[in-house]
Formats: C-alpha cells, structure tokens, sequence
C-alpha cells in the first residue's frame, strides 16, 4: 500500500506521526548543527523550507520518538532539551507597520507565557532580548531561535516601497537581538525567499552563515534525482501504467517538467511540491507555478519589457548575486530567488575570483506559466482565454495556415496598449517568438548558420518552420514580406532541415509595418 504524501504538511511530528512519506534530509541538519551556530537560507516558496525548520524544531526539543530511522538518530545526544523560540512570518500580519509591530509582541508574550515567565521590560525588542534570557537561565541551556519566511513582510508589500521599508526597519531592529544574545543562543536558523543586503535587514545579524549557494547544501530542499527513483519508485510505476509508457519514459517526462532546479550549477532537484502533487493526482499540470505567482514579477517583466530575458540563458557575475536593495530590484536576481530561474552552470571569471553564473527558466512547468502570463499580461487578456487561443491556432499552424497565424497576430498585438509598443524589431521579434512558444513548439531564436543568422526556428514532430520576422516604422508590409522570404531562399536557411527524410518543411515571412502585419508560409 502506498504512504500517504505530505502535501501541504510543514508540521514534522504531524507528517512522521501519520506515518506520511518522508525524504530523509537529516544528514544536512546533522552537518549544520555540527559545524556553525547561525544560518540562512533562502529557497523558493513551496520548497520544504517550513518542514526543514520543524525538523530542526524537533530535534532540538529532543523528540527521539520521531527520528528512529532517520540518519541523525544514533548520531545526537537526545538528553539535552533545548528552549526553542519557532516564528514564523507566514501566520503573522504584515500589511502594515502597526500589524507586524503587534505580531511580533504577541509572538514574545506568546512564548513567555508558554514557558511560564514573566517579563517586566516594556519595549518589544527588549522584551524579546529577556525572554532569550530567562529561557537559558529556566532550562540551563541555549536557546534555539528558528525563524521561517523571515522576508515575507518585505517581500509581501514590495509594491509599496515605502511601506516595505518601513516593515524592513522594524525587522532589522528585532533581528538585532539576537545578535546582541549571542552568548544565550545555541543555534540560529533563517529562512526565506530573497535575501536583502547587509546595510538592510541583515546588518543586525551580519554573522549569520548563509548557505543559499553552498554546494553542500544544493540539495537540502527538493528532491534529487536518486531521492525520486528511490523513495517514489512505486509511484513512478503507477503513473507509467497510468499513461502507457515504460518506466525510463515516464521519468524523462517528470524530469523535463518538475526537475532543473540548482543553487550550484552541478546538483539539481525536483520541486517538491509539483512533484508530489503529480503522484497523487496522477496528471502532469502545472501546480507549482498556478499555486500563488506574484503579480508584480509578471508586471515589472512587462513593463521593463524584459522578456527576452526569461526565454533565453544568459550570464551574471556572481557578484552581488544573493542579495539585493529594497529601492534597487534587480529583477533577474529576485526571479532567481523566487524560483523562476535557476543556476544552469558556473562559469570561471578569468578577472574575478568570484564565478559567473548560467541562469535559464530551470523546466517546462516554469517555462509554460511564465509564457502563459507574460503573454496574457501584453494582449490584455485573461490566463484561460490565452490558453484556448494558444490549443487553437497550434493545429492551424500545424496546417500550414498563414491566414489564419495573420490574422491571430493582428489580433493579439491589437488588444496590447498603445503605450507599451515598442517601435523596434527586437520588440516585435521577442513577442513573436513568446507566442510561439506558447503554442507548445521547441523553438530556437537567432539561429546561426554558414551563410547567416535566422530569426527562428520551430518543430513539432515532423514539421519544421523556418521564419524570419521584418520590421519597418513605414513601409508596406508587401515589401517587407518579399524581403523576408527572399532573405530565407537565397542564404539557404532551410538547407540543415530540408535533407531530413522524415521533416516537412516551410518557409515563414512575418512583416510589422507600424502596427500593419502580414504573414507568408510557402512548403519547401
């Protein structure tokens, strides 16, 4: 009989004592609590983070009951029963400076009662620096402090920066008593989404570890792959049944949509939470990206026109790249952050001791989403109604109908506002290429060839579609097609697809003329 799985359970005695699957991650707690005092984390939401802080919660209560067979059972000394102050922002409010303020006494009031002490100082801060105090003295031993989604505060009101920072300086304020308590602290752990620099929120705790990046630590949250095909084998076996497809196919298939997620170019993991809710649903969907994805990244893409950014890797220094301002989002580092991109490899600085990273949507699932509301987001549409556009024109194009692409196009830049056109080539290709992805083919832009580049590239099965895309403020689109298609035919781009005895070719011309559009297909 299969285990129950842990969706949606972040309670580590709830999901050991139900007896749900458990991926054992232990092994890193062990190398935590061995080796350093304060860490931080920063993992996408819906990663485990949650359940890996009431892990820690557990073991440093000295629940041994909920361990026996995990890694670190015979490995910790279980008569030593730390105090353990756990918030988590995730339960407080945050929408304004008064609420957090009011969240963060009752979380001290809260725990004294809890422990049965009594606190005479006035200040929140300071009551919270007494309460860590009379914890160590109550019990003989150091306080354990556990701080999940430490960042959602900020991270939930980005919107408002002025709001945001007002909630990052009462943040800082209280994160600065650990600091000052060092000497009642046995160990601290933070996690969250984003990490905000040293002169923000981390300066009042500046010793803190941060192991985002750390290699020993790529797999601390998600699955690896040996995880997946071990722990989940008789899913896997199920879901193959399910869809008609052997073992080594149902695999490739989880590992293309759920997989792709690395924080050092060379581990990399399934996200949890697809992943999961794929073997209880038995149907692969995009759960972890409709769960909850801000707005506001999908809006600064649009505005910042940026969208070229998301559908092609590219490289960043390293430097600078765990961290950023409030005031100053650099919005490829808090995408990375947040898990819409991830670390494809590390790349040696020949000038710099410090890497540079390959950054790329880590997997279809992201992909998908992230095109979905992008282009939903520019043609003024709804998220469903872009859907049943994309299923419809995909089997018209498929048919080598240039009429009906012609016309789809004319309507889809149509419905953009007038504001966010961009009178240049470069805008009109990226939202070109944007759409075509989303009609589910492989796409390759700006491919280069002996004779060459060609604007783009696409397959599905046997049809292949070679296309380039002219742009002119004035001008006909007549002209502009005929430059297209005679670009094509006389430099030869069809030639690496054309000798392929299984491959249907066609040439596609696609011409902006102002708002003027018009498109040609002719069969190779």
């Amino acid at each position: 009989m299969l285990k129950n799985l842990p969706i949606g359970i972040q309670s580590f005695a709830d999901l050991r004592k139900n007896n749900y699957l458990y991926v054992d991650k232990t092994e890193h707690i062990h190398r935590m609590t061995t080796t350093g005092k304060p860490y931080f984390l920063s993992r996408p939401r819906r990663f485990g983070k949650s359940l890996f802080a009431s892990t820690l919660e557990a073991l440093f209560l000295g629940e041994r009951d909920l361990f026996e067979g995990l890694y670190i059972c015979d490995k910790w000394d279980w008569t030593r029963k730390h105090p353990v102050l756990r918030l988590d922002f995730g339960g407080t409010s945050n929408r304004s400076a008064e609420a957090l303020k009011n969240s963060l006494s009752d979380f001290v009031n809260v725990t004294a009662s809890r422990y049965g002490l009594s606190l005479v100082s006035t200040g929140t801060n300071d009551r919270f620096a007494e309460l860590v105090a009379k914890l160590h003295e109550l019990t003989g031993l150091q306080v354990v402090a556990i701080i999940d989604e430490y960042d959602k505060p900020i991270i939930d009101n980005l919107t408002d920066l002025k709001l945001a920072d007002g909630l990052r300086e009462i943040l800082h304020d209280f994160y600065q008593v650990l600091k000052s308590a060092d000497e009642h602290l046995r160990f601290i752990f933070l996690t969250g989404v984003s990490k905000f620099s040293k002169v923000s929120v981390f300066s009042g705790l500046n010793n803190l570890e941060d192991i985002s990046l750390d290699p020993q630590y790529a797999s601390v949250c998600g699955y690896t792959q040996e995880e997946l095909e071990t722990n989940f084998a008789p899913y896997v076996e199920r879901l193959a049944e399910l869809e008609k497809s052997s073992r080594r196919e149902i695999l490739d298939k989880i590992r293309l949509h759920y997989d792709g997620y690395s924080w050092d170019g060379e581990t990399f993991v399934y996200n949890p939470f697809s992943t999961l809710l794929l073997f209880k649903k038995n149907m692969f969907a995009d759960y972890w990206f409709d769960s909850g994805t801000p707005t506001f990244i999908v809006d600064l893409l649009g505005e910042r026109n940026e969208v070229k950014d998301i559908t092609e890797p590219f490289e960043m220094s390293a430097v600078g790249f765990d961290s950023f301002e409030i005031a100053r989002i650099d919005l490829r580092i808090l995408m990375f952050q947040a898990g819409y991109l991830t670390i494809r490899k590390k790349i040696k600085n020949r000038f710099s001791p410090m890497p540079n990273y390959l950054l790329d949507v880590p997997n279809k699932e992201v992909e998908s989403g992230l095109r979905t509301h992008l282009l939903a987001r520019f043609s003024n549409r709804s998220v469903s109604e872009t859907a049943t556009m994309t299923n419809t024109m995909m089997n018209r194009l498929l048919d080598g109908d240039a009429t009906a692409l012609e016309r789809a196009l004319r309507e889809l830049f149509a419905r953009i506002p007038y504001q966010l056109h961009v009178p240049r080539e470069a805008y009109y290709h990226s939202m070109f290429l944007l759409w075509l992805s989303l009609l589910g083919f492989e796409t390759d832009a700006e491919v280069s060839t002996d004779k060459g580049r060609i604007d783009a590239v696409w397959t599905w099965d046997e049809r292949v579609v070679v296309a380039e895309v002219k742009y002119s403020v004035e001008g006909s689109v007549a002209a502009l097609l005929d430059e297209a298609m005679n670009q094509i035919r006389e430099r030869r781009y069809y030639e690496r697809y054309a000798g392929a005895p299984d491959k249907r070719v066609a040439l596609l011309a696609v011409a902006f003329a102002g708002k003027e559009i018009a498109c040609r297909m002719e069969e190779l």
